[in-house]
């Protein structure tokens, strides 16, 4: 695959190409990430440091406190993936950045220092739409190209996508309210689990009867979602107990299975009217043992299904470069403005 981008001074045409080097930044939330990624598939460096203890104590991603944080690691970042990849700006064909959806002022700190890199070195600029960059995680190490449905769950996201094209994406399903990965961090925070809840409710589900109680999936539109009555029916059967010996165990069962179900349930109903063969999971709940464990059961009926490595499903930015070297959908304006809603 090949495809042609203009240096910013100069003007001068940049193909990309197979061999091609995107040095890429990822700063949208709290985890400050950098990647060299050649050809848009093989991965040379990935660097990511987290926030994660910083943020444990307030329940949360604080956002003032995140973006202090990006700006005290983003150049022991930079220097640690040109170190880690033995390579020098000289030798990086492109440079990207995540623009948005995400935390403004986390954003800001990733995206300038992206756009400085490319000014100095007079290299393309491309700058990437966040959920995009999840979706193409699914690039790494694989051949898997378009068309396929991709179901993207995040703590802040949840779709089905119709991947069309590299340059064709459309959102033909949403959630009306929670997303996946918020509804997981409350119904943890619930039982009683620290932040971040959602993985350690995935730990806590594994040892429950995942039938032991039967919770309400919400009757939305043909590919949508609606989480805020599961997470409200949750609340009170964990009420119900009067917080006297709370079957812990099997209520995160049985609230796994309700979610991973319904979440199935609108990917295989997309995959047949859509006529594909096959889907895709990308973003953090994609690191989730029982949604994983679902769609790969797809596999059985004949569908081709593939999943991020782990450390591809968090946020990071060897997705991000993958997602600038594939995707057409990006914005190559130096003077592009971060945003933190979905465009």
């Amino acid at each position: 695959m090949n495809k042609t981008k203009k240096t910013l001074f100069t003007d001068t045409p940049v193909e990309l190409n197979d061999n091609s080097y995107i040095f890429a930044i990822e700063s949208s939330c709290d985890e400050t990430a950098g990647a060299i990624v050649q050809g848009g598939r093989k991965v040379i460096s990935n660097v990511v440091a987290s926030q994660i203890k910083t943020h444990e104590k307030f329940g949360g991603v604080i956002p003032e406190i995140a973006a202090r944080e990006h700006l005290e690691a983003i150049n022991v970042v930079i220097d640690k993936t040109f170190k880690e990849a033995n390579l020098k700006p000289e030798d990086i064909d492109a440079f990207a950045g995540t623009v948005g959806p995400g935390l403004v002022g986390c954003l800001l700190v990733g995206l300038n220092a992206a756009k400085t890199l490319a000014l100095v070195h007079d290299k393309p600029f491309i700058g990437v739409n966040h959920l995009d960059a999840h979706v193409s995680a699914n690039f790494i190490d694989t051949d898997i190209k378009p068309p396929f449905i991709a179901l993207l769950v995040s703590g802040g996201h949840t779709q089905i996508l119709d991947v069309k094209s590299y340059s064709e994406t459309q959102i033909i399903g949403e959630t009306l309210d929670d997303a996946v990965g918020e509804t997981y961090d409350k119904v943890a925070r619930l039982i009683g689990l620290p932040y971040p809840g959602g993985p350690k409710l995935d730990k806590m589900a594994q040892k429950g009867n995942p039938h032991a109680f039967k919770l309400p999936e919400a009757k939305v539109g043909e590919f949508d979602f609606s989480f805020s009555g599961l997470k409200t029916a949750a609340s009170r059967l964990v009420k119900s107990f009067n917080g006297k010996d709370i079957p812990v165990e099997d209520v995160c069962a049985s609230f796994q299975e309700c979610i991973s179900e319904t979440l199935i349930k609108k990917v295989k109903h997309a995959l047949e009217v859509k006529g594909y063969k096959q889907v895709v999971i990308a973003g953090g709940v994609a690191a989730n043992s029982e949604i994983r464990r679902k769609i790969f059961e797809l596999e059985k009926e004949g569908y081709r299904v593939n999943a991020p490595q782990m450390k591809y499903c968090t946020d990071n930015a060897a997705m991000v470069a993958s997602s600038a070297f594939f995707f057409d959908n990006t914005f190559d304006d130096i003077d592009v403005e971060v945003f933190s809603r979905v465009k």
